[in-house]
């Protein structure tokens, strides 16, 4: 009773009741328009990872991974709840699923393999289970013995409804459960059914989704060939390839070369661009503004009357050579990756046919490339802004069209960072629907957002900038970032310690040691690796100019004659480090990266091991290629799987000698002048019943 002048107790003063009329025009009115689609679905789906960008994006992997996704997947209250992880080809309509596993602290985990190539689509739903709920609340009873009757009696009407979802077999079957849990006469007998395991496995069959939640996004994955995750890369000019020094090689010089790659363990030979050369504005040796008549000019100034980039360079031989080229690699274990740089010569057909895709200044000139203070004006880039972007676009993809229809699977894109992103996710989106098995190697030495943002549009790789890290503390803080966060998702390194435009100076200034560890690091903290391969080999190392990071008679204005039977050369060392890598899985992958303490800044250690501990890798590293250095390794022995006080061996795959080890801390020195790396396989061990020793 509501005493007059006063409010009721329920109903505090001047809070009145809401407005739920269609009409009403009040702030915080509620209609059926505001209410959720399923207000009965009570469980809550987050943090699904991976997921890149709230979804925008997908993430990496290769054929016949086994992919992991875990979810935050809860509801209010106490009941059970089952989380269910979906996929399916993002060709195909109907969803696989697998269920997932509940890990601590409401976090759920699941797994599926990828074994085709393409795009895969996958989420995660969730649903309250109210059979398992009440199994488990029944459990609980039995001991107190309290209400085990009607609590029979609704277990029992769980399973009669669970029979109206069930196929013909398991409905009559879950019937006559259900009516032994109303109408038994033994009650242990009902009790023991309740709980038995038989009817859990029948009733997790038909569970009640009719208030399921979606989590609310599809994420999406591409799916690559191994070779994605794990390749050798060898940089090699065909024009460089003559047996006669100043002779201009061709594709059939370059095809002598491959039995020597493949020896070597290289799998994939890069060809610089191999189209006409423009020239008008051609450059001359070492970047000479004026080229003399016999000068080759530069191969990144892209075509000529004979052609653009859809044309080959008339001095390496026909169309018919390079195809051949293709094939021989190709029966050796090697992939020809072709360089695709979207630039022209001021002589290309495109500067002719369609002036309207170039930028031109004030004095009607067009703008060619600048870097400044450097000039190229023997190239002119795209203007990815102008009004005939659309055309543009079309022809820009047919150029890596024409090139797959003849068999090229590889691509190394040229500084992909200055052209227009929104042109490279669609072109390579579209390109690798009809082609999954093509690759592409983004050339972007450039910021980290940037590089980052070309993995995420679908570029397969990248170069990194391991070419400039060579502290340990540089080297264990990059390294974490790729392996150890979400850029791991995306971004895929391959790792490079020079190229035909980077010396560095590290190479310029520590000799041979230099070399050798630079080989090291980036052969085993990276899946894929590559080299401009005669200058590495040779120990090229002198400069354009003191501070220059540019080779001197460079050969991307040069034709040079490379003499590989130096006694100099790091063939055999290279060799050796790339049979390791093959032999080795451990290093076919990223992941189980682990970098441990040393007391000497100037030594870095670092691990590699399967999923499965059955193969580790473990390197370590002289980074002063001048001076012996000494340090003590503290092994996190917990993530090599191996016990505190095992004895464990280590076989060096260089020198062929063998270490034993105890425990986690041990004595390290490394003089560059003999060697400058330790690259250890690790053998754990074993004492059998018979008191018979042995490593595995």
């Amino acid at each position: 009773m509501t005493v007059p002048g006063t409010t009721s107790p329920r109903m505090p003063a001047r809070a009145p009741s809401p407005d739920l009329s269609p009409t009403s025009a009040h702030p915080r009115a509620l209609d059926a328009e505001s209410f959720p689609p399923n207000g009965q679905a009570r469980v809550l789906i987050e943090n699904v990872r991976p997921e890149i960008d709230a979804g925008r994006y997908p993430i990496k992997r290769v054929l016949g991974d086994r992919v992991g996704i875990q979810a935050d997947v809860f509801a209010d209250g106490h009941d059970v709840v089952v989380a269910m992880l979906r996929y399916r080809r993002e060709t195909e309509s109907e969803w696989v699923e697998v269920p997932m596993h509940p890990l601590p602290n409401d976090r759920w985990e699941g797994e599926f393999k990828v074994v085709e190539l393409g795009r895969y689509r996958y989420t995660v739903l969730g649903w309250v289970d109210h059979f398992r709920s009440w199994r488990r609340d029944f459990e609980r009873r039995l001991p107190a013995g309290v209400d085990i009757p009607v609590n029979l009696l609704v277990g029992a009407e769980l399973i009669e409804q669970a029979a109206a979802r069930a196929t013909a077999e398991d409905a009559a079957r879950l019937r006559a459960w259900a009516d032994k849990l109303r109408q038994g006469t033994d009650l242990d007998a009902r009790v023991h059914l309740a709980i038995s395991e038989e009817l859990l496995q029948v009733m997790v069959r038909y569970p009640d989704r009719q208030h399921v939640t979606h989590y609310g996004r599809e994420l999406a994955i591409v799916v690559d060939p191994p070779r994605a995750r794990f390749s050798t890369w060898y940089e090699l000019f065909p024009r460089s390839c003559a047996a006669i020094p100043g002779q201009h090689g061709t594709f059939k010089d370059c095809e002598k070369q491959l039995p020597r790659i493949a020896e070597m363990g290289f799998d994939v030979l890069y060809l610089p661009p191999i189209h006409p050369i423009g020239r008008s504005f051609r450059k001359g040796k070492n970047n000479n503004p004026t080229a003399g008549p016999t000068e080759p000019g530069s191969p990144w100034g892209i075509g000529a009357v004979e052609g653009g980039h859809k044309a080959i360079h008339p001095q390496l031989g026909t169309l018919e050579d390079f195809l051949h080229l293709i094939q021989r690699a190709r029966e050796l274990g090697i992939e020809v990756a072709m360089d695709i740089a979207l630039q022209c010569s001021p002589d290309h057909p495109y500067v002719r046919d369609h002036p309207e895709w170039f930028r031109r200044r004030p004095d009607g000139t067009i703008q060619y490339a600048e870097n400044p203070p450097k000039k190229y004006q023997d190239i002119y880039p795209f203007d990815f802004e102008t009004d005939h972007w659309a055309p543009m676009w079309e022809e820009l993809r047919s150029i890596f069209l024409f090139w797959i229809g003849k068999g090229v699977k590889l691509f190394r894109v040229d500084n992909p960072h200055t052209k227009a992103f929104a042109f490279w996710e669609w072109a390579i989106t579209t390109i690798k629907r009809d082609h999954p098995e093509v690759l592409f190697l983004s050339e972007a030495f450039t910021r980290p957002k940037v590089m980052y943002a070309l993995g995420k549009l679908g570029f397969s790789q990248s170069y990194t900038y391991f070419t400039w890290r060579n502290t340990s503390w540089e080297l264990e803080r990059y390294f974490t970032e790729l392996t150890q966060t979400e850029v791991r998702e995306i971004f895929r390194p391959n790792l490079w310690p020079n190229t035909p435009d980077i010396l560095p100076e590290y190479l310029q200034h520590g000799g041979r040691a230099a070399f050798i560890a630079r080989l090291i690091l980036a052969a085993t903290l990276g899946a894929s690796y590559g080299m401009y391969g005669p200058a590495f080999e040779l120990g090229e190392r002198q400069p354009l100019a003191p501070g220059k990071e540019e080779y001197i008679n460079s050969e991307k204005y040069e034709i040079r004659h490379w003499n590989l039977d130096h006694p100099d050369s790091l063939q055999e060392i290279i060799t050796l480090v790339n049979q390791c890598r093959k032999s080795n899985p451990a290093l076919q992958s990223d992941e189980h990266l682990v970098f441990h303490p040393v007391d000497n800044p100037e030594l870095v250690c670092f691990s590699k091991q399967t999923a499965d501990r059955s193969n580790t890798i473990l390197v370590v590293v002289n980074l002063d290629p001048h001076h012996v250095h000494t340090g003590w390794v503290h092994l996190k022995l917990d993530q090599l799987g191996i016990h505190g006080g095992e004895q464990y061996q280590l076989h060096d795959v260089i020198s062929h000698e063998f270490y034993l080890w105890h425990g986690a801390r041990n004595l390290v020195r490394l003089d560059p002048h003999i060697f400058p790396a330790h690259l250890f396989q690790v053998r754990r061990y074993v004492r059998t019943e018979r008191d018979f020793d042995y490593f595995f």
